[in-house]
């Protein structure tokens, strides 16, 4: 079997944590790497504090394959990502020539004033992630990427990085509807379930719907045959919880 490539999310900032900026990027990261192969493990938030940021980047980094981080690495002076990856790492931090390239295809020398040139500073070691959107770099140390806050341009790096990384097994998902049953009937019997398939996750969704209100049934898994045996095991409960033998 492959063995799993897992990933942790650190995004940073302030605006996040009270709530003016909604976050976009979770979601369609976790979902990012789960097409390629790549488990996401944890997310955190963290405010525009060094220390706080330091803390969170030296935790993930060495539990889990890959860490990434979002926001923080703009020309203002609360965008302290970069000085903060660069303490967590013992190493120093300066504006970097090859950034400095990168912005010029933007900005005429005379508008790379002091602010702007704040996103061309790179920790030592560092390689760069290309910004086709904004050209100031995000870059990688290490097992640790850093991007843009920005959706946009943060989708764009991660465009970049994705052929770069290890990858496992892909996730594999179907969904049963469980038709007309709530969750307190088919509950006990899906637990049995799941302590009987051990390779796989079994979760249950309740939503409302346009025509009332629906549960779904999800089994995730990385082996094929497994993941079949426990659909398998789903559509029997349901159906003798309906108890007239119809298709589920």
């Amino acid at each position: 079997m492959v063995a799993p490539v897992t990933a942790a999310l650190l995004i940073i900032g302030d605006e996040i944590l009270t709530g003016r900026t909604k976050d976009r990027n979770i979601g369609y990261i976790a979902e990012y790497l789960t097409g390629i192969g790549v488990d996401l493990c944890e997310v955190r938030i963290v405010p525009d504090v060094e220390a706080e940021i330091v803390a969170a980047v030296n935790a993930l980094r060495t539990r889990y394959t890959y860490l990434f981080t979002t926001g923080g690495i703009g020309p203002t002076h609360d965008d302290i990502t970069a000085d903060s990856v660069a303490r967590a790492f013992g190493v120093a931090i300066d504006v970097d020539p090859r950034a400095v390239a990168m912005l010029r295809e933007r900005y005429q020398p005379g508008d790379l004033n002091e602010a702007r040139l704040r996103m061309a500073r790179i920790p030592a070691g560092a390689d760069l992630i290309e910004n086709v959107v904004s050209k100031a770099p995000g870059f990688r140390i290490d097992n640790v990427f850093v991007m843009a806050g920005v959706p946009a341009i943060m989708q764009s790096m991660l465009d970049t990085i994705a052929p770069t990384l290890k990858t496992g097994a892909r996730l594999i998902a179907e969904t049963i509807e469980a038709e007309g049953l709530p969750e307190g009937i088919y509950a006990g019997g899906l637990s049995e379930i799941a302590l009987a398939h051990p390779l796989v996750s079994i979760g249950s969704y309740p939503s409302f719907s346009a025509t009332g209100f629906r549960n779904q049934i999800v089994v995730r898994g990385k082996d094929a045959e497994a993941v079949a045996k426990a659909v398998s095991a789903v559509h029997d409960l349901l159906r003798r919880l309906k108890g007239d033998g119809a298709p589920i």
